[in-house]
């Protein structure tokens, strides 16, 4: 029995599972990574289709962008004053309503760029709404000290459904066509429409001037609009040097860290793929995800860990050293390896920043804080792209590579000596 004990430390740490409302939710988002994901793959497909232009998918990807951020911070400050079951139930059900709309125009035969661009933008908002929303709804489902194990679970779903979704996607469109693909998302969302609704109500915590349990939260609830609600939760966020490290450090890793714009390049003229693509290409795209959801599979190996600071910062200065591996590899699968480990590093870095941030803010400030952390996530591979690809041009891939590699470590290692709360940080348990 010691035995079977002692291998359950070691594999996925389920004990959230048994908190019903978040047991709900889990099962809802694991149903709806996989079958509520194609549009992943169908939008772009759809938009080439029609228009036989990768600026047209460009463009979407930037409306979706700019979509998102916005969500990600209006959203955020509605969080922090409504009934966040409420706004996570109508965040949900405008996405499968959006769903919907792109199964109806794609049965219809009547697409139309116009239209597939506003759909486009209201997915943004929605998923951006609901990606900030979730994130502070379950630190009041769970307690503080199951939050890693929670955050774990939680990016082990994501992840496998960002490998399996558009896989599934792939070999459904010839069979099924587009519309189907839609409207298997918009059915699927039903499951997580269902388990917000089972939710408890979520209303905000109110506390009386100088009551909060962090007195600069206080400070900031006095702003009645929404622009005024955000720009409390920046001030509120410029407050903490623990929650500005920690976004620091995330920032590091993705921008200096990220260079999958340079994968097809580093497919092609490195390890003599394909122009155009090929399964070199494919599966360095794949290493990454693969080393998260292998890592996901071992939480327990660490989600009990009290030192969250230091394993975050540890793990964003060990992803800078495989992106100088990744850099320094002549041989595809030794490129491989180093992208299966660095997603194993980054899986235990989103881990303790989730943990981090969530446990550290106040719960009157904790959907701005949320919708911040958002727009880095969503904001940082993409400034990435940007930097990497122009860099490249001038200096070279593998010197790009390294030299981000190195900057990230360096840069983490910085914060950790300048901000030693970070690197100290443990949870109070309440």
């Amino acid at each position: 029995m010691s035995g079977v004990r002692s291998l359950g430390a070691y594999t996925v740490d389920g004990r959230p599972l048994a908190i019903t409302a978040y047991r709900r939710l889990w099962v809802a988002s694991a149903v709806c990574a996989v079958g509520g994901s194609f549009s992943v793959a169908a939008v772009p497909t759809q938009l080439f289709t029609v228009t036989g232009s990768s600026a047209a998918v460009g463009v979407a990807a930037a409306v979706s962008f700019v979509a998102l951020v916005v969500a990600a911070l209006w959203g955020g400050a509605l969080a922090d004053v409504m009934d966040r079951r409420r706004l996570l139930l109508a965040a949900n059900c405008g996405l499968a309503m959006t769903y919907a709309a792109l199964w109806a125009q794609a049965a219809l035969g009547s697409s139309s760029v116009p239209v597939l661009l506003v759909l486009v933008a209201c997915q943004g908002l929605t998923f951006g709404a609901i990606m900030t929303t979730m994130g502070a709804v379950v630190p009041r489902l769970v307690p503080i000290e199951l939050l890693p194990a929670a955050n774990s679970l939680s990016s082990l779903v994501r992840y496998a459904g960002s490998i399996l979704g558009p896989v599934l996607a792939g070999a459904l469109i010839p069979i099924v066509g587009l519309g189907t693909l839609y409207l298997f998302d918009a059915v699927a969302l039903l499951a997580v429409v269902w388990a917000v609704v089972k939710l408890p109500s979520l209303p905000p915590r109110s506390h009386p001037t100088g009551s909060s349990n962090d007195p600069a939260a206080a400070q900031y609830r006095q702003g009645c609009s929404t622009i005024g609600q955000v720009l409390a939760g920046f001030r509120y966020l410029a407050t903490s040097r623990l929650l500005v490290a920690v976004l620091a450090v995330d920032l590091a890793a993705m921008v200096f860290g990220m260079p999958i714009a340079l994968f097809p390049e580093l497919a092609q003229h490195t390890y003599g793929g394909a122009a155009g693509g090929g399964l070199e290409l494919g599966l360095l795209y794949a290493a990454y995800p693969a080393g998260v959801f292998a890592v996901g599979l071992l939480s327990g190996t660490f989600t009990r860990a009290r030192r969250h600071g230091a394993y975050m910062a540890a793990a964003a200065a060990a992803w800078g050293i495989t992106v100088v591996v990744l850099g320094l590899a002549t041989q595809l699968r030794i490129a491989l390896a180093t992208l299966v480990l660095g997603g194993a590093v980054n899986f235990v870095l989103s881990t303790f920043r989730n943990a981090i941030s969530q446990a550290l803010t106040d719960d009157a400030m904790r959907g701005r804080i949320q919708g911040s952390l958002t727009v880095v996530l969503i904001g940082g591979p993409q400034i990435a792209n940007l930097l990497h690809g122009a860099a490249a041009s001038i200096f070279g891939l593998r010197m790009v590579i390294c030299a981000g590699g190195l900057l990230a470590t360096v840069t983490v290692a910085v914060i950790a000596w300048a901000v030693p709360e970070l690197r100290h940080y443990t949870p109070r348990h309440p």
